[in-house]
């Protein structure tokens, strides 16, 4: 057993060494005149990624390609990439992965009904992995030598981003600025500090410093008045895609929503398309109050923080799609997948996407989702989502056995063989108590309350 461990890490270690070999081979082919090697920097034109761009030219000799993912955050993307040209970047680039993200990353999660915690919607965990696997694919193509991100050294996105990049290329280097030991900023304050020193534009308002993350799905808040969870959040001054809930219209609006296997399909009896369908339901949502969340969650890093999440169209639809397995699934399989809910949030949150058991526990959630088929209608109101009915020809709900009236498929008298073969261990117990005068059974049981007679 010994020696074929050591042939398994043997042929893993020149495998490693074969794409380093591959690596600096394709970085010499595509290596501009400077020389340089070539770092990919995840770029959102955001603070942080704006102050790493002159600060990897200053502490490190590479060239550094920025690279824009557009996962619906509804940015001015060529004034971004412009910035990160004029900040140092020797070239950068913009991909729209709106599509990608809903259909291969958002779906997936909604349709595993899998949440975080209870309350979050896993708005920014869906988005990181695919981020991660393109960044490699760009690294790839220019031949760089390492990625880079702006991840918090105490935040969970350095987790999911580098999981996905070890998924996919074990053998480039991964710089995560904010725990380098040239990084010599610990706050917001310092970033727009080093920006001005330096004559370089700053990308936010001081008393807008929250730390946001946007994409179709949600919009993040951070910081500021929420580092102290006995601070009420200040919505009007936070929120950007959500009316104040006592400020939505006061009779609310109905909206339907179809589904096939799982996937919403069509909003208010009109097909669309993955982004217009969600950009739609966050409209419906947003004016509605709809997806509000502030929660104090568990990193997957060790320590607790404080959150305020905006999701309106996100919300509508994970409603509407408990209520259609309600509705298509039975019993067991319903309790199961409420289980396997739970474990795929929490891979998710923790970047965990591309691994075996994910793959494994969303072949399930595939198959469940089989007769997740029909319509589902909601009454928003106020910040609140309500049940209006719903219908599918896999419906599981059959009237005849459902009413109180006595029907041919269900005799009344049934239960009471099933009672007595359901309760049987109970039963057994209590009469095992009363023979041995032990128990909650025993005739003067202290667990037997003396109620009043009068």
């Amino acid at each position: 057993m010994a020696k074929v461990t050591e042939k398994v890490a043997d042929k893993a270690k020149k495998t490693v060494s074969k794409a380093k070999t591959a690596v600096k081979s394709a970085a010499k082919k595509t290596t501009k005149k400077s020389g340089k090697d070539k770092v990919v920097l995840a770029y959102s034109g955001g603070l942080d990624t704006t102050v790493i761009i002159p600060w990897l030219k200053e502490n490190y000799d590479y060239d550094v390609i920025a690279v824009c993912i557009d996962v619906g955050q509804g940015d001015n993307w060529k004034a971004i990439k412009n910035r990160a040209l004029k900040t140092g970047a020797s070239a950068c680039y913009v991909v729209d992965a709106r599509k990608e993200y809903i259909e291969e990353y958002i779906w997936p999660a909604l349709k595993a009904n899998a949440i975080y915690e209870d309350e979050y919607l896993l708005g920014t965990s869906t988005a990181r992995p695919l981020i991660g696997k393109i960044l490699v694919e760009y690294a790839r193509q220019e031949g760089a030598v390492a990625i880079c991100h702006g991840a918090t050294g105490k935040g969970n996105d350095q987790v999911r981003f580098e999981l996905a990049i070890k998924a996919f290329a074990p053998d480039l280097k991964c710089i995560a600025a904010w725990r380098d030991d040239k990084w010599n900023m610990d706050s917001r304050e310092a970033e727009i500090k080093y920006l001005e020193d330096r004559g370089l534009e700053v990308p936010m308002k001081k008393d807008q410093s929250y730390s946001r993350d946007e994409n179709i799905w949600h919009l993040s808040h951070e910081g500021l008045e929420l580092e102290k969870t006995e601070n009420e959040p200040n919505y009007k001054h936070m929120l950007k895609n959500t009316v104040v809930p006592e400020e939505a219209p006061a009779n609310g609006e109905y909206v339907k929503i179809e589904f096939e296997k799982g996937i919403p399909v069509a909003v208010n009896g009109k097909k669309m398309d993955a982004l217009k369908l969600l950009t739609e339901l966050n409209k419906i949502g947003g004016r509605n109050g709809i997806g509000l969340v502030d929660i104090c969650e568990n990193r997957c890093v060790g320590m607790k923080s404080r959150g305020v999440y905006e999701t309106p169209g996100g919300a509508i639809l994970y409603a509407a799609h408990r209520m259609m397995n309600h509705l298509t699934l039975d019993r067991d399989t319903y309790h199961y997948k409420q289980q396997l809910s739970v474990k795929i949030g929490e891979l998710i949150y923790d970047g965990k996407v591309f691994t075996t058991l994910y793959d494994s526990l969303m072949a399930f959630v595939d198959k469940s989702e089989e007769t997740c088929t029909g319509w589902v209608k909601l009454k928003l109101i106020k910040g609140a989502i309500r049940g209006a009915g719903s219908g599918s020809k896999y419906s599981l709900y059959n009237e005849s056995i459902a009413s109180f009236t006595t029907g041919d498929l269900y005799n009344h008298k049934d239960a009471e063989g099933f009672i007595t073969l359901f309760g049987l261990p109970l039963r057994v117990r209590a009469m095992m108590e009363q023979s041995v005068g032990e128990g909650q059974a025993v005739l003067k049981s202290k667990k037997l309350k003396k109620r009043p007679t009068e």
